[in-house]
């Protein structure tokens, strides 16, 4: 089953001998950036600088459309056969709306309530970044309809850090 495993930066490791993946997806602040895990190939490895910034004005580093554009093009050029990972430093926001993002463009215009729903369910704690789930929309032409699905999910339970969560690719399976 092909899937995008969302976790926090600290079991990382871990979640990549467990699931090995064929890529990565990095959204962390520009001064916390990693590099590359050992024995992974970079180009398999998107890495976004960014805050967890949810409107564009508050802080250094938002979330941006050319990240956004970035990785709409990192993720079609994956195949599937193997997981994808995605991670921020918690597993929460930026990682939650990376994952979100990918998803949507994958199932397609009408998908975006009903993975919002399965994000939910599969993970209480889900909060994705709202200016990175605004831009998606905006570039994958939604009309709002990402927005309106992450807003309809509420805010989720508070937590630290999120744990590794597994989302299917395939729409049957959500």
């Amino acid at each position: 089953m092909s899937k995008i495993v969302v976790t926090p930066l600290s079991v990382l490791p871990d979640a990549i001998r467990q699931h090995r993946p064929s890529h990565i997806v990095t959204l962390l602040s520009p001064e916390h950036m990693i590099e590359t895990p050992a024995g992974f190939e970079p180009a398999r490895h998107l890495r976004l600088g960014m805050n967890d910034i949810a409107e564009d004005w508050l802080g250094e580093a938002p979330p941006a459309e050319t990240h956004v554009a970035s990785l709409l093009e990192f993720g079609r050029s994956w195949n599937a056969q193997a997981p994808m990972i995605v991670h921020c430093w918690a597993g929460v926001s930026r990682s939650m709306a990376a994952a979100y993002t990918v998803l949507c463009d994958r199932l397609g215009p009408g998908a975006e309530m009903e993975i919002a729903r399965a994000m939910r369910a599969r993970a209480p704690h889900a909060y994705p970044n709202r200016l990175i789930v605004r831009l998606a929309d905006r570039l994958l032409n939604r009309n709002g309809r990402m927005v309106q699905a992450v807003e309809a999910m509420g805010d989720g339970i508070l937590v630290v850090e999120g744990m590794p969560v597994e989302f299917p690719v395939e729409r049957a399976q959500l």
